[in-house]
């Protein structure tokens, strides 16, 4: 049996108390904290859990055991690299996998797996954030320049703040759009009260999407996303704008249409990138085809 944290009788002062209250004042931390203790199932009342409002005897054994070990993250996957050199890499990113560790994050990521692979990237301004200069949605795949060295990592920010990146993106919208061309320029800021989402406002940052409509299927069209901006979530909260958010966005209000498709996440992918390499000054562009799930999202519209 593991250690506890603690292993203590109820005094006769205590009866009574609830039993939160009485964890909490032991271990000289938040309330709120012991409540999740015992919620996990980690506080026993003469060895069985109890509620955390159940009121203690003098004499009863309260037991507080460690909470288990974190589950050890799974082995990061293997990220495909389609341009290599000393300064630079320009990977594949897969859909549903994080570019970098941040707030809520636990599993593996595309910085994990580079590492992981041995790939020297660029300290850059933050611990867990080594050779990221530009992200991708978790949802979105496609690509994703990374720097390795600390002078790529100079230029490519100074590029992307210049607009001399070319990010180009397929993107399946649901519905059609009137305008089989347009120009979206709204800006974009978090949402009021969605915190998770961003939408459009006018004390928003500014943000501008050209897109052309590539395909008309009728229920949804295959658009070709050309970004000036990069805000988060941009694409997306553009499209929903105006009224066609990519198909499989429930986020933003996409009809269940992705759902029928087989969509597990939103069908948006970053299918080229052209910029001049940030040492040499060679024209770089790269592309990359769409993955099986959006292909397979193609054809199933064909048999709607």
């Amino acid at each position: 049996m593991a250690q506890a944290l603690l292993d203590r009788r109820v005094e006769a002062d205590q009866a009574g108390r609830r039993l939160d209250v009485v964890v909490a004042g032991w271990l000289a931390e938040p309330r709120a904290r012991a409540q999740r203790r015992i919620a996990e199932g980690e506080v026993t009342v003469d060895g069985v859990p109890a509620a955390k409002a159940r009121g203690l005897q003098p004499g009863e054994r309260v037991r507080v055991a460690p909470p288990p070990p974190p589950a050890e993250a799974s082995p990061p996957p293997p990220v495909p690299v389609r341009l290599r050199d000393e300064h630079l890499l320009v990977v594949a990113k897969p859909a549903g996998l994080v570019v970098h560790p941040g707030a809520g994050v636990r599993e593996a990521t595309l910085v994990d797996a580079l590492v992981a692979a041995g790939e020297d990237l660029a300290p850059g301004d933050h611990p867990d954030r080594p050779g990221v200069v530009h992200r991708l949605d978790r949802g979105t795949s496609g690509l994703l320049i990374v720097a390795r060295t600390e002078a790529a990592r100079a230029g490519l920010h100074a590029a992307i703040a210049a607009r001399a990146v070319r990010r180009g993106y397929w993107a399946l919208a649901d519905g059609v759009p009137r305008q089989r061309a347009a120009v979206i320029d709204a800006p974009i800021i978090r949402h009021p009260r969605k915190r998770t989402v961003f939408t459009t406002a006018p004390d928003g940052r500014r943000a501008v999407t050209h897109y052309e409509v590539t395909v008309d299927h009728g229920r949804a069209a295959e658009l070709d996303v050309r970004l000036e901006t990069g805000r988060t979530h941009q694409v997306r909260t553009h499209l929903s704008a105006i009224g066609h958010p990519l198909c499989g966005d429930r986020a933003y209000g996409a009809s269940p249409l992705g759902g029928r498709l087989g969509l597990e996440r939103p069908a948006l992918h970053a299918a080229s990138l052209a910029f001049d390499h940030p040492v040499t000054g060679q024209p770089l562009d790269v592309t990359e085809p769409l993955p099986h799930d959006l292909r397979a999202a193609v054809a199933a519209l064909a048999l709607l």
